[in-house]
Parts: structure tokens; C-alpha cells; sequence
């Protein structure tokens, strides 16, 4: 009885250490830099679901930085990009100039780019964006949770950076777990979701 004990408590010491290696200080990021942390358990490789079988539209409401009330279906675009992250993430660090670059790209499309932060109290979240040039807006989702309550089923609690791609309906069409290495697949995923509603 004492061994299975010992064993349940070694196992629950362990999993807290792995969820809490995420994202969480600077320090991490620079160690994230070099290649010497493992943030996600997933290769930023995208998961793309076909139109036919797409479920329900995800929908949600929440507070911007600035005090703004957002709800991702109004006006619903005919793609939707959905970035779970928070500033102390180093691979939301690293994937920021890329979400921004697509963000500019894709503007004069409707394309609407929405992030959800996950932890961060306002402050911390307009010092991240104000740093990365960030000017699509964000929802801070710390003590709602709506955003992730939206995607329940879909992501992880502790998956972030998590990206989804909705279509013009604002069905799933495609999600990517961990950072994105470059712009070239987000550029993709959103170029065809894109193409269909023309």
C-alpha cells in the first residue's frame, strides 16, 4: 500500500513539473531559444479537417486589453485566426512577428486575427503586444475562460501556443499545437480556408 502510494505521488510530482516546464519565465525562454526545453508535446505540425466534416461553430466573448468588448462571430470573417498564448511564453515570443506579418498580409481579406491570452492580467499583455508590434486585439480569457471554454475538446488546457483557423462559418478548419516555425504553413492553412468562401 505504501509503494502505490509513493508511486501516485511520484507520478503527480512528475506531471506538475511537465505542465509547469512550460511557458513561465525569461529564463525558460532563453533556454527555449537554445533548444533545450520541450514547451509542447506536439511539433507545430498542422491537424486540417475537411469542410465535410467540420462540426459546430465556435463562438465566445470577451475582454480586449484595452476594455473593449470582442465576440469572435461579430462580424465573423471569412477566415478566423485564433492564437491561444501569454506574454512569459517563449514560443508565443518567437511565433508573435509571424502572426503579426500574416495578420498585415491577409487585412484588406477580412481575415480577422484574434488572440486569446490565457494568464496575464492586462498589464502584462499590452507590455507583450506594445514589444512585438501586436495590433490585432486580444481577449483576456485568465477569469472567464469563455475562449477556452469555446474550444473545449480542441485544445489542451495546457497546450500553448495553440492556433486555430476557422472557416467563414466558424467551424475548426484547422489547428496547429505548439509554435509555428514560420510563416509558411499558417500562410497555407489560411490561404485555403480563404478560397473557400470565394
Amino acid at each position: 500500500m505504501r509503494a502505490r502510494t509513493a508511486i501516485a505521488l511520484i507520478a503527480v510530482t512528475l506531471s506538475g513539473i511537465l505542465v509547469l516546464s512550460g511557458c513561465s519565465t525569461d529564463s525558460l525562454a532563453k533556454d527555449y531559444g537554445s533548444g533545450g526545453t520541450n514547451f509542447t508535446d506536439n511539433s507545430g505540425l498542422p491537424v486540417v479537417i475537411s469542410a465535410a466534416k467540420r462540426i459546430a461553430a465556435i463562438d465566445f466573448t470577451g475582454t480586449t486589453v484595452d476594455g473593449k468588448t470582442l465576440t469572435a462571430s461579430e462580424p465573423r470573417g471569412p477566415v478566423t485566426v485564433v492564437n491561444f498564448w501569454y506574454a512569459n511564453c517563449a514560443p508565443c515570443r518567437a511565433e508573435a512577428p509571424f502572426l503579426q506579418g500574416l495578420y498585415e498580409k491577409y487585412q484588406a481579406d477580412g481575415v480577422k486575427f484574434i488572440g486569446v491570452n490565457i494568464f496575464d492580467q492586462p498589464e502584462g499583455a499590452l507590455s507583450f503586444e506594445k514589444n512585438y508590434g501586436i495590433t490585432y486585439p486580444s481577449v483576456m480569457d485568465v477569469d472567464s475562460g469563455a475562449a477556452r471554454i469555446a474550444f473545449a475538446g480542441a485544445v489542451a488546457p495546457t497546450a500553448t501556443p495553440t492556433t486555430f483557423v476557422l472557416d467563414a462559418k466558424g467551424r475548426i478548419a484547422a489547428r496547429i499545437v505548439g509554435q509555428l516555425e514560420s510563416q509558411s504553413i499558417l500562410n497555407t492553412l489560411i490561404s485555403d480556408t480563404l478560397a473557400e468562401s470565394k
